[in-house]
């Protein structure tokens, strides 16, 4: 079985090692993250039919999305949030959000951030679920959170605490070549986070953003050596989160999709939210709606109605 492991992770990434200088191709076939690569391999033993209960709670899209660096998880989503009606939510916008507005959490979180620690995953956590407990009836995809074991093992229970449990996992699984050659392609709009692509997904004008007209970057993340460290960090915090959602008999539907662009794994993504989601409806055409990692106007004005329906109440 060792034998098989390790030859199974040795064929997942030699396309990345290959373009390496041969120091840092030995560093990464050493690595204890590449002995990882089986489980991220095995992630598509639950791409089955859920059970009855899992149906039940599946009505509504819950969603977290994973894939390796560069694989499209960003591009895949703005294109899901501008044409169905799901919400996207941000760890980052959300622990901002919480931060600005000087909430109990989002104090406690500043002061540790002031610090230069990272925060407890307790905290994200109420973060996160500061949001998701007010979407029973809304569709969501959420982003850049859970990251470690530890975080899935908490988002999953507390889901499942206050009867919202996730209903899909996507796990994207892009070729290492095809990623490596992708990002250095690779320009975004870091207000937005919209993500394009010279090689594919051109912006309209070059260098600038289809929506704002604002100048595009490249990211100084983007580049091989850096690529190939954060391959490995994918291989070790995702790959056992990816495994535990396979194991779990009552947790979220697991799907691998495969392809080598986001063009190619668009309609099999499709596909899956129109086998499993019926009451997934899609945006009006004239309802502005590329606004990734962010709460849709409409909920926060529901939030504000609301506040403001009970103060005048008590009045």
């Amino acid at each position: 079985m060792s034998v098989g492991r390790k030859t199974m992770a040795s064929l997942l990434i030699p396309s990345v090692t290959q373009t390496l200088s041969p120091r840092l191709a030995r560093s990464i076939h050493n690595s204890s993250s590449v002995s990882k690569a089986l489980s991220f391999v095995l992630n598509n033993l639950r791409t089955g039919t859920s059970s009855n209960e899992d149906q039940r709670d599946g009505k509504m899209l819950r969603m977290l999305m994973f894939g390796k660096p560069g694989a499209g998880k960003g591009t895949l989503s703005a294109r899901l949030v501008k044409k169905y009606d799901i919400l996207s939510l941000s760890t980052g916008d959300l622990l901002r959000q919480h931060i600005a507005e000087r909430t109990d959490i989002g104090r406690q979180a500043e002061e540790i951030v002031a610090q230069g620690s990272l925060l407890p995953d307790d905290i994200m956590l109420k973060v996160v679920t500061s949001k998701l407990d007010l979407l029973h009836s809304k569709h969501w995809i959420l982003d850049g959170f859970p990251r470690t074991l530890g975080q899935g093992k908490l988002l999953d229970t507390h889901l499942h605490n206050h009867g919202i449990p996730l209903s899909l996992v996507v796990n994207l699984d892009v070729p290492d070549q095809v990623i490596l050659s992708r990002i250095s392609d690779r320009w975004v709009h870091l207000p937005s986070g919209r993500v394009y692509n010279m090689s594919y997904n051109k912006p309209k004008v070059d260098g600038f953003d289809d929506e704002t007209g604002e100048p595009l970057i490249k990211r100084p993340d983007d580049n091989p050596e850096i690529f190939s460290r954060r391959l490995s960090q994918f291989y070790a915090s995702t790959s056992p989160l990816l495994s535990y959602y396979a194991s779990q008999p009552k947790s979220a539907r697991l799907v691998t999709l495969q392809g080598e662009t986001s063009d190619e794994v668009w309609p099999k993504l499709e596909a899956v939210l129109r086998g499993s989601f019926q009451g997934l409806r899609e945006r009006s055409e004239t309802r502005p709606v590329w606004r990734k990692h962010s709460l849709s106007d409409a909920l926060m004005a529901k939030e504000k109605s609301s506040t403001g329906c009970k103060s005048a109440a008590t009045r």
